[in-house]
């Protein structure tokens, strides 16, 4: 993903490298050195990036995670998870 946005020009290479070091750095002060840690630094660069740049709206991705939390946690156990289960009434 993170390579895709930076062809289109939607991040800058020097600041995907810059930002996703730092969270790495971070990361590897308190996790272990392993693909969950690589995983977490790579989103959680992505988001500060995306927020930063306006590219995505930190309130609707807060808002489609708890619809998604109440969709799977209203999901029978077997039967594939639908975003759709999650919205309010």
């Amino acid at each position: 993903m993170a390579d895709v946005l930076v062809r289109s020009g939607t991040l800058a290479a020097k600041d995907w490298a810059n930002t996703l070091g730092a969270q790495l750095r971070q990361r590897s002060r308190t996790e272990a050195d392993d693909a969950n840690a690589y995983y977490g630094a790579v989103l959680a660069a992505l988001q500060e990036l995306l927020y930063q740049s306006g590219a995505v709206d930190p309130d609707q991705v807060a808002s489609l995670k708890e619809q998604w939390e109440r969709a799977y946690l209203t999901t029978p156990h077997g039967s594939p998870v639908e975003l759709s289960a999650g919205e309010k009434h």
